[in-house]
């Protein structure tokens, strides 16, 4: 049973604890219980098991021979190949010191261990280098992203004052009532707002005070926020290149603007497959279902049913 919860087999303790109500609160040789297992190898499928056991409260005032309840263990660093990038794993090790804190009795959340560290201290302590990792990695990608972003703005706002086509004497678009120069007008408009936004958001990464909480939310939404409008920019300019090249070829070479428009495509879709798996875990991991049963202690408190089958069931459609 300890062993299936060191290896994250949720169906194997959810059987178990259905024959024996009261195996929850066994110990392993090392005094851990069952959820300390799940908590100390980050397996959030076991741990959301806890939710069907009879007194789940009780479990959390056990100790283990150091005098560490469960939020010291949960405030380890517990390094994972299942997580991309040390900005993510900094998030995940957030999400799971989080998770537990609000299980936990207020009063365990101070409580000291017998090298009188709380679970913050504890956190801090192991998380220290990863910190340090997260910032580095999230200064190099927004300082190369501010860099695309700039050359964008540069570009687009130069194109604003070199209309296609040129202009009459009154200094006005000789082709203002072409649709492909409004396709021009508002895509080069688009490009110049979005990239700007996008090296506005780069900026705040670059500044910010990269404290711990700011790995759970506040930089994943500023990378996120920043990658989305730079993708928009990169493809509302290959939209004005497109038009300019329609404007300025369509009455000579018409279909020499088809392959010239998808040949401009190129770095837009380079760009989508190169940096999507980066953005799709990070809105996952931010703002998706996430990896845990949400709840309190308080409501655990009341917890009065032993793990059932539905549950069980639950829990194998999920995995």
């Amino acid at each position: 049973m300890f062993t299936a919860a060191r290896l994250g087999i949720p169906e194997f303790v959810n059987e178990f604890i259905m024959a024996y109500d009261n195996s929850a609160h066994l110990f392993a040789q090392d005094e851990h219980r069952i959820f300390d297992l799940a908590v100390l190898h980050r397996r959030e499928k076991v741990f959301n098991l806890i939710h069907g056991v009879n007194f789940t409260t009780f479990l959390f005032s056990f100790r283990d021979f150091l005098g560490n309840n469960i939020l010291h263990l949960a405030g380890r660093l517990v390094p994972s190949s299942e997580v991309a990038g040390a900005a993510l794993q900094m998030q995940r090790e957030l999400q799971w010191f989080k998770m537990v804190e609000n299980l936990v009795h207020p009063s365990d959340r101070e409580a000291e261990n017998k090298l009188r560290q709380t679970p913050r201290e504890v956190f801090t302590q192991e998380h220290k280098e990863l910190v340090k990792e997260g910032e580095k990695w999230m200064k190099e990608t927004a300082s190369s992203c501010s860099v695309v972003a700039a050359l964008i703005i540069t570009v687009v706002f130069a194109a604003a004052f070199t209309v296609p086509g040129g202009s009459d004497s009154r200094g006005i678009p000789n082709y203002l009532h072409e649709p492909s120069f409004m396709i021009f007008a508002i895509s080069d408009m688009l490009a110049l707002f979005s990239s700007i936004t996008s090296v506005l958001m780069f900026l705040g990464i670059l500044t910010s005070r990269y404290a711990e909480e700011d790995f759970l939310v506040s930089l994943p939404r500023k990378l996120i926020i920043g990658l989305v409008t730079l993708f928009f920019s990169i493809a509302s300019m290959m939209v004005a290149f497109g038009a300019t090249v329609h404007i300025s070829l369509y009455h000579k070479w018409n279909l020499v603007f088809i392959p010239i428009a998808l040949v401009g495509f190129v770095p837009v879709t380079l760009f989508a497959l190169l940096q999507f798996p980066l953005l799709l875990d990070m809105y996952s991991s931010t703002y998706g279902r996430g990896i845990f049963i949400q709840t309190s202690w308080r409501e655990l408190t009341g917890h009065d049913v032993a793990a059932k089958g539905n549950y069980k069931n639950r829990v194998i459609k999920d995995d």
